[in-house]
């Protein structure tokens, strides 16, 4: 991992003006501008609160908030998926006349969603503080729950990004994946009171991103402490993934330019 941190500190502008230059190619013909970086986000948040809230009379308290905390990390996490499958072909113009770590370009994607995450919590806080909702220590727990989130979400996409190059239906079989996983995350429901045990801490042991939006929103939003033993078990996975995926990368990345 000594040339992974070198390749870090020695890209990291490159991977911070990547980043940059992908969020104003997003906006530059757009009428709304960032505006829409707020209104996507809210929009979906205000159909499912329509639909489960309203039409099935969900019970949950504070749905609007409840929904959105989810949302915000879902989001992050599917964009990230969905991206590093074909992100060394759609970058093809780069890796194949320089030399670039192709994790950078998965770390600028990060850089990139994490972004319109943090603006999506900061609507969560608005919401929060329209509703006279308190608000705690607890939610200083945000911050290790989404380096925690990021580190699994990177070791995620270094894995695609191997299988992308060499497998061209790997975009389609990650669509259905993330579609069958996303109704598996408790997004607008409570799986601790909506399903029985011990299925719901099955599910919750088993699905990460289902953990992780359970546990942004018990420190947010319920002002609980996450399952801390299940949170240090999904660390060591998250690592080993990485860890895993980068060294992956290095071993097969001149072969890249070959296939694509």
């Amino acid at each position: 991992m000594k040339r992974f941190a070198s390749d870090i500190k020695k890209y990291w502008n490159y991977m911070v003006y990547e980043a940059k230059s992908q969020l104003k190619a997003e906006v530059a013909n757009s009428y709304l501008n960032w505006i829409w970086w707020i209104l996507e986000p809210l929009c979906l948040m205000l159909i499912y609160a329509f639909v489960f809230g309203f039409l099935f009379k969900h019970k949950e308290e504070n749905y609007n908030v409840f929904i959105f905390i989810a949302l915000a990390l879902w989001d992050n996490f599917n964009r990230c998926i969905r991206a590093s499958v074909s992100i060394v072909r759609s970058n093809k113009s780069i890796v194949s006349k320089v030399y670039v770590p192709k994790f950078a370009l998965i770390i600028s994607n990060i850089m990139v969603n994490t972004f319109k995450m943090f603006i999506c919590l900061l609507i969560v806080f608005g919401m929060l503080f329209y509703h006279h909702i308190q608000i705690d220590w607890h939610v200083l727990l945000m911050i290790p729950i989404i380096l925690e989130t990021m580190i699994f979400t990177f070791g995620c996409c270094c894995i695609l990004l191997h299988m992308g190059v060499f497998v061209d239906d790997m975009s389609n079989i990650i669509t259905i994946l993330l579609r069958f996983t996303f109704y598996l995350t408790g997004t607008f429901y409570n799986i601790n009171t909506s399903i029985p045990k011990p299925y719901s801490t099955i599910l919750l042991s088993c699905n990460p991103i289902a953990l992780f939006v359970d546990a942004l929103r018990n420190c947010i939003l319920f002002r609980q402490s996450p399952d801390w033993r299940l949170m240090a078990i999904w660390l060591v996975i998250s690592l080993a993934l990485a860890t895993f995926g980068v060294s992956n990368i290095y071993k097969h990345e001149n072969t890249y330019v070959k296939v694509i």
